[in-house]
């Protein structure tokens, strides 16, 4: 055994001295033939060239090819000949490593087993009219490419590139890749259908632009992995199988095709578990700048292909991306999505054979479901076609509950409390810096059960559901049913041009809104006479905020015809029967164009307006009034803000044409001295009780007189009032016990001056008399001038010395 073990030593002693004999006896030739080794490697070189390669010097370098011998190229350097035009040397390297077979160089032949590229440029260059320096290599004959003899070939078995920067810059196509390569190692074989290789590359991303009028993908990315590739003589197109190259700190797994023919290729990217902010950097600036106005938080999966025919037909690539969110959170400008679910796409040429670009681009979100501002959502389908002027169209679904958006919608104007909404809507809208704009909404929105507190008008809604049907444009509510403390009103509503409107000019809409009461207590609806409270808005994003702020504000400024009937009316202690009104909302007024209602034993019809402001609200009220109680109608009116003369003081029916304006306040209440107007009534079967200037009278003149009780068949009289003060025009009170003829100023607080002539004839004496014989006997006898004054804040009652 330890012979056999001596033998094979000497052998394998022999062999390994023969080797570096042999390589002794290249290297020595190598030295001693450098111009002629130069030349013959050159003449490989120069095979496929119609151009030539030309170094400046050959050194050997005999121990970076050992056992192989090597030699080094200084200073190479290749042009076409067009140079001088675009100044782009096809390559410019300082020194290029070339190992060749020692055996066939003993044989007088040079064959390359490796070539190294050492810090050196590569610029592969087009012009704007298709000119390359490619056009340097030559295209194979037919009978080249048939031949099967390997020897004419050019066939390196090892390429490497180290410290080059590596160009390929296309004018007419705006295409620009520029690699700073770290490294790149390849290690090819040759088999009869092309060849086949492993590629390991180290190299920074410069540019990767597909069109450099929208800037580079990958840009200031490092990439970093092994691919293998195959080049396929018959489709003349190299392979890439799917490998995993490293972009950045994310594994991407790529595979391409190449198709060298018509310099196309599709290309296959794979990554798991990659933050989409990360995705969207690696795109282009055209791209991830738009991309970048949203987010997800967790990691996504997205599947993707870049695709190029090298027709130069389309400009930019195809491109198609595929996208998996799963329980994720999405910021968009109008909100965040929480809890959201998603298969996501995207291709730059949605309709097959048109064009590849933004007008042709399309995003689709497939089964999308989340939870905005608490609200869950549900869309089949939802896309956005033409991103040069972006559409987005799809179904919504929704139902929750409503206190879900509590402190959700940008503003605190509702306080949900109960209530059901359940929503299935198609919209289209344009999008604009990624808002929506001006949507069209068709389907229905219901709302049940609800309980709505209303802020800033501090409305209290309760047991309320309604129909909201959206028709495009125009919008209608149905079936609406709302109660307000013991009120209960049941709604419909149309708004024609209402999505154009709520955009464009809101101050436009009219909603036309029909109400139905059984019962009503007016002054629930108080509020309305105030202004709005102002309540400090809760956090939100800025897309939620605006709309909600939108929302109120076309609230507040759009206008209203309301026709509102009601079965009994309810105001403090003013009670009506079958209200009838038509009422209209204008900005900042409340305009009364007709009302009518049963009251007090008669009719009262009015037209008017109320006008707020912020103190208090102006009113103006034209009003016909028709054989009411008069008792009843000023106790229903609080007795029209005075003291003086009250509902305990009146007896009878009035009729009465009113026409007054004044102020009223934010609870209801008329303000005291403010109303001006007139009043133009009639009294039938009358009484006046306890009135107490006449009393004061009676004590004066009449002691045996009942003055506290004063019946009247028939008054006619006007008044005029201005501020605390009732100018009372000449009346003649015919009454049971006394006639007189009154005029003067009453004053509500101060200032009463009234002039009263009495003639002391006692009434019940003129009872036998006819009317004529009544007018002529009325002021006969003896007649007291008084007047009624106040001084020190008492009414004091006067001779009149300056009677008429």
């Amino acid at each position: 055994m330890a012979r056999w073990l001596k033998i094979s030593l000497r052998i394998l002693s022999v062999f390994i001295g023969l080797i570096i004999l042999i390589w002794l006896a290249a290297a020595f030739y190598i030295n001693r033939n450098k111009k002629e080794v130069l030349g013959s490697i050159l003449e490989q070189l120069n095979k496929n060239l119609n151009g030539k390669i030309t170094a400046e010097s050959m050194e050997p370098t005999l121990l970076k090819g050992f056992p192989g011998v090597s030699v080094s190229l200084n200073n190479v350097l290749l042009r076409d000949s067009l140079w001088a035009k675009h100044k782009h040397d096809l390559l410019k390297a300082e020194d290029i490593d070339v190992s060749l077979n020692m055996l066939s160089l003993l044989t007088g032949n040079v064959n390359i087993n490796r070539i190294a590229i050492n810090n050196a440029s590569v610029y592969i260059f087009t012009d704007s009219l298709g000119y390359s320096n490619t056009s340097i290599f030559k295209s194979k004959s037919t009978k080249d490419k048939t031949s099967s003899s390997k020897s004419s070939a050019l066939e390196v078995k090892k390429i490497d590139f180290n410290n080059v920067n590596l160009v390929l810059e296309n004018q007419k196509r705006f295409k620009l890749f520029n690699f700073a390569i770290d490294q790149v190692q390849g290690r090819i074989e040759y088999p009869d259908s092309g060849w086949t290789g492993k590629i390991k590359l180290k190299t920074m991303v410069n540019s990767f632009a597909f069109n450099t009028r929208k800037g580079s993908f990958l840009k200031d990315k490092m990439l970093e992995g092994t691919l293998s590739a195959h080049y396929s003589k018959e489709m003349d197109a190299v392979i890439l199988a799917p490998e995993v190259l490293n972009i950045g700190q994310y594994p991407f797994k790529i595979g391409a095709k190449i198709d060298l023919a018509n310099a196309g290729f599709n290309i296959n990217i794979a990554v798991d578990k990659i933050l989409y902010k990360d995705v969207a950097l690696l795109l282009s600036p055209n791209i991830s700048s738009k991309l970048l106005k949203f987010g997800i938080e967790k990691p996504i999966d997205i599947r993707g292909n870049i695709i190029d025919d090298g027709s130069g037909k389309y400009g930019d690539p195809l491109i198609k991306v595929g996208i998996k969110v799963r329980d994720n959170i999405v910021t968009i400008p109008a909100g965040t999505l929480t809890a959201t679910n998603f298969d996501g796409s995207f291709t730059n040429q949605d309709t097959t054979g048109g064009i590849i670009g933004d007008e042709n681009s399309s995003i689709k979100f497939l089964k999308l479901t989340a939870k905005y501002f608490n609200a869950p959502l549900k869309i089949d389908t939802f896309t956005v076609n033409n991103l040069a002027r972006p559409i987005a169209t799809g179904l919504v679904t929704s139902q929750f509950p409503l206190s879900n958006l509590n402190n959700s919608i940008g503003t605190n104007d509702f306080d949900f409390k109960n209530g059901t909404a359940n929503l299935r809507l198609y919209v289209k809208a344009d999008i604009d810096n990624f808002r929506f704009t001006k949507p069209v909404v068709s389907g229905k929105i219901q709302i049940a059960d609800a309980d709505i507190l209303y802020i800033p008008r501090k409305l209290h809604l309760v047991k309320s559901a309604l129909n909201i049907n959206f028709n495009q444009n125009d919008l209608s509510i149905q079936d609406g049913h709302f109660q307000l403390g013991k009120s209960e009103l049941n709604v419909s509503c149309y708004i024609a041009n209402f999505a154009n409107l709520y955009y464009t000019d809101p101050s436009k809409i009219l909603v036309n809104l029909k109400m139905h009461s059984p019962q009503l207590y007016l002054n629930e609806f108080l509020p309305f006479l105030g202004p709005r409270t102002v309540k400090k808005k809760v956090k939100s994003s800025g897309g939620m905020k605006t709309a909600s702020k939108e929302l109120s504000n076309v609230l507040e400024v759009s206008k209203m015809n309301i026709r509102l009937t009601v079965d009994k009316a309810i105001y403090d202690k003013f009670m009506a029967r079958n209200l009838d009104a038509d009422i209209a909302l204008r900005g900042e007024g409340i305009y009364l164009n007709k009302i009518s209602v049963a009251h007090a034993g008669g009719f009262l019809s009015l037209t008017g307006n109320i006008i707020q402001e912020e103190a208090s609200n102006i009113f103006k009220i034209n009003s016909k009034i028709s054989n009411v109680s008069v008792k009843d109608f000023f106790y229903s009116f609080d007795n029209f803000g005075q003291k003086s003369i009250t509902n305990q003081n009146l007896r009878g029916y009035l009729s009465s044409l009113v026409n007054i304006g004044g102020r009223i306040s934010h609870t209801g209440k008329i303000l005291p001295r403010s109303i001006n107007g007139k009043v133009i009534f009639n009294l039938k079967n009358a009484a006046l009780i306890n009135f107490e200037p006449l009393e004061k009278v009676g004590k004066l003149a009449f002691a045996n007189r009942n003055l506290s009780d004063i019946r009247i068949n028939n008054l006619d009289g006007t008044l005029n009032i201005k501020g605390d003060k009732i100018e009372i025009s000449p009346m003649q009170i015919n009454s049971s016990v006394l006639n007189l003829n009154v005029k003067g100023i009453y004053g509500l607080t101060a200032g009463t001056n009234i002039e009263m002539d009495i003639p002391l004839r006692n009434p019940k004496g003129d009872e036998i008399l006819d009317k004529k014989q009544k007018r002529e006997s009325r002021m006969r006898g003896i007649v007291l001038h008084l007047k009624a004054v106040e001084e020190k804040g008492e009414l004091k009652v006067r001779w009149n010395k300056d009677h008429d």
